[in-house]
């Protein structure tokens, strides 16, 4: 037999291992509501080709590719188990498993890793919580698919509604094929059927009501069966208390804002401030996708360096606040073509840091420049240290952040010297390290990250929706503190 024949024989192995994995993790997150993970990536309804992907990927943060013969006992050993709602991560199982010189077997191990979420310690399964969409533009058809996507075990968040203006002329048939179609972002991963009639979309067996209205105050949700929902906003019409509050409406409980928050608003980033949202807390903010992005990577640096002062400059993709060709804008240069100009602009994400971050101590700058892509942007994130340091020590801090801490749903870590913007479409973290451009001289640092302005700031909504809607699981094991 050749080297080549080994290979391909290892690699139909490895397919056979992954084929036998899917119905495992299936029927675990079905009937038990356990979202199973590999180093904070979910491995439900993925493929053989991407469960294998996943595990090769784990090379390029921890310094080796993951086995899959690895973690298949794991995930084996967890069928055995009375679990309750949670997610767990097979391959920091398998991880701090290679790692325990106490001669325990893997059932035994994992056993003990898991116990929280098992026998009288787990949590009971919760009734979906009701949630509406108001607005069905970029972010609201990703939200729409990140919730179809989550209600495959018919519990945690139910899309019950869209709120939108009615247009002229079949336009729920068209709404519905902006949901199953996406330039940047595919084809939408199920079936999706329309009821003219009733005006609802029926999408991977969730029936979805389309409200027409142009009003918030006229809207009374419980006529359509809806109770104590989450509405999320993100048309960004109103973005103070006072115009959001019009969405406490009957069969509304709470109002999330996908826009920076205005006067009082809470501006929450999800892995750093989202446990301070009071439990009556009716009205917040998700801030924006830049300040997720930069937020995460900034409270990494300033809890392990100290933060002095510093500057973020975001190269960001265009949006549909810009004009296609040239005409009226009441920003100055936004009215310039999009896709033909790198256009000048404002961020306020620099100013957002101090209500994500109240406690940094140190002035925050920001300013931006639109690109002519469609989508992925870049923050580069220049800070003064509080002490001096290495880009070896920055690195080796930065992969271990993304691997083992409370913030590894946020920070991603990459380490790809040929790495562009369009590897990153589709990204769940609301930042990416990009390991080769990092720069450290002393007690100055620039980080380059990669962040997915739509889906990945999507995900980190979701996150906080899944918080205050309590239907925001524990991860098993514990992240590192």
């Amino acid at each position: 037999m050749t080297v080549n024949d080994d290979s391909f024989t290892h690699w139909k192995n490895r397919e056979e291992i992954a084929e036998s994995m899917i119905p495992i993790i299936g029927k675990l997150h079905r009937e038990r509501d356990v979202t199973v993970l590999l180093h904070s990536r979910s491995l439900v309804n993925k493929s053989v080709v991407s469960i294998l992907k996943t595990h090769r990927f784990a090379r390029q943060i921890a310094g080796a590719e993951l086995s899959i013969t690895e973690t298949l006992p794991f995930l084996q050993a967890l069928t055995a188990l009375d679990l309750g709602p949670s997610q767990i991560d097979i391959g920091l199982l398998a991880e701090a498993y290679r790692g325990d010189d106490r001669g325990m077997s893997v059932e035994e191990f994992t056993a003990e890793a898991v116990a929280g979420a098992t026998g009288e310690n787990k949590i009971e399964r919760r009734e979906p919580r009701d949630v509406v969409l108001y607005g069905f533009g970029r972010i609201g058809r990703l939200l729409a698919r990140l919730l179809i996507e989550k209600a495959g075990s018919g519990n945690g968040l139910r899309l019950r509604a869209i709120v939108v203006r009615k247009g002229a002329g079949q336009d729920i048939v068209k709404r519905a094929s902006l949901l199953r179609r996406d330039s940047v972002h595919g084809q939408f991963q199920g079936t999706i059927t329309v009821d003219e009639a009733n005006d609802t979309i029926v999408a991977n067996g969730n029936t979805i009501k389309m409200i027409y209205s142009d009003d918030p105050t006229t809207v009374d949700y419980t006529q359509y069966g809806i109770k104590n929902a989450i509405l999320i906003d993100n048309t960004g019409r109103w973005r103070d208390r006072e115009g959001l509050s019009k969405h406490l409406r009957p069969g509304i409980d709470k109002v999330v804002l996908t826009a920076p928050g205005k006067g009082d608003v809470p501006n929450i980033v999800h892995g750093v401030n989202h446990d301070t949202i009071k439990p009556d807390e009716q009205i917040l903010s998700c801030a924006s996708c830049t300040t997720n992005a930069i937020v995460p990577p900034l409270k990494a640096m300033a809890d392990e360096y100290g933060v002095l002062r510093g500057h973020v400059e975001t190269v960001h993709s265009f949006t549909n606040d810009q004009n296609l060709l040239d005409n009226y804008h009441s920003s100055d240069r936004r009215g310039r073509s999009a896709p033909l100009n790198m256009v000048i602009t404002e961020t306020g994400a620099a100013s957002a840091v101090a209500k994500a971050l109240p406690d940094l101590d140190a002035r925050i700058t920001g300013s931006s420049i639109r690109v002519p892509v469609p989508n992925v942007s870049i923050a580069i994130l220049n800070l003064r240290l509080g002490r001096e340091t290495s880009r070896e020590e920055v690195l080796d801090h930065l992969r271990n952040i993304s691997l083992n801490s409370p913030l590894k749903r946020q920070i991603d870590f990459i380490s790809a010297p040929d790495a562009v913007s369009s590897d990153f479409v589709g990204s769940r973290h609301a930042s990416i390290i990009d390991a080769g451009a990092l720069k450290v001289e002393g007690d100055d640092a620039i980080l380059y990250l990669w962040y997915d302005n739509e889906f990945g700031y999507s995900c980190q909504v979701i996150r906080v929706v899944q918080h205050v809607s309590g239907v925001e699981y524990p991860t098993y094991p514990a992240p590192v503190v």
